[in-house]
């Protein structure tokens, strides 16, 4: 329309009225209603009819897909589509940044059901040794990631496009082989070592915390693949960066969650 600019996460006209971003809200309230069924499946099944955690399952499941869906097509398209001079990287980050604690009530959770176990009978009768060289090579390749992330978007900030690409291309790379090392190291513990998410009260709390993280390094991974993709076309600028600013937001978020992952789960385990 005339007389206005879409911004992506908020809506600027001439006039200043900023109108913000619905779909955060929406991906907030799907993924709220997806976690209550789980949370139901698990300890509410004797206190409500099946189908209630079924239909909260499938509207969350809905809600968060078109919240996520509707958020990235204003963040990596509209941004893209915005013209130059209209960034609104600030206004991106911010609402990273709060999607991003009410992430952290997520994880909190599944940290407060292993410290209650942890506050009863420990050890668990059938633990494997949990820390080993894998985990710590994962941790690595994490932790290079971000780095790697860092110095990638300043070589976009510095007009260094190459550098700027490969950076971004080893992000991507260490992501994945990050996956990988996960899904072989349940294979490890689920077939040589017998431990899986039926092991016990600590099985469903490690498959519980590792699988949630698991998927957002997934998501993260899909983010980075797009924005690759973006950068490979000439998408981004020194000036347009806000894709590549939120998304670095978001993986340095799943890095940090990580290590405290590895620090409570990993070497408290052995504790």
């Amino acid at each position: 329309m005339a007389g206005s600019t879409e911004t992506g996460t908020e809506h600027v006209a001439e006039d200043g009225h900023e109108h913000r971003s619905r779909w955060p809200l929406v991906a907030a309230i799907g993924a709220a209603s997806l976690y209550l069924s789980v949370g139901l499946v698990f300890v509410g099944l004797d206190l409500v009819p099946t189908v209630v955690p079924l239909a909260l399952g499938v509207l969350g499941a809905g809600g968060l897909v078109a919240g996520l869906a509707g958020w990235a097509n204003e963040a990596f398209i509209a941004d893209y589509l915005q013209r130059p001079g209209d960034s609104s990287a600030d206004l991106y980050a911010t609402t990273m940044i709060l999607f991003l604690v009410s992430d952290v009530a997520t994880f909190a959770a599944g940290f407060v059901y292993y410290a209650v176990i942890r506050a009863g009978s420990w050890p668990p009768a059938h633990l494997p040794p949990l820390l080993g060289s894998l985990v710590v090579v994962n941790t690595a390749l994490l932790l290079a990631s971000s780095v790697t992330l860092h110095y990638g978007h300043e070589a976009l900030e510095d007009g260094n496009r190459k550098r700027f690409l490969g950076l971004l291309g080893v992000t991507l790379a260490l992501g994945v082989v990050f996956l990988g090392g996960q899904v072989y190291e349940y294979y490890e513990f689920v077939a040589v070592e017998g431990f899986g998410i039926g092991s016990g009260a600590f099985g469903s709390a490690f498959y519980g915390l590792t699988s949630l993280h698991g998927l957002h390094v997934a998501l993260g991974v899909l983010l980075l693949g797009i924005a690759f993709g973006r950068a490979l076309r000439g998408h981004y600028t020194p000036e347009r960066d806000t894709a590549i600013r939120t998304t670095s937001l978001y993986w340095h978020f799943v890095d940090l969650v990580w290590v405290v992952l590895v620090v409570v789960l990993y070497v408290g385990a052995a504790l």
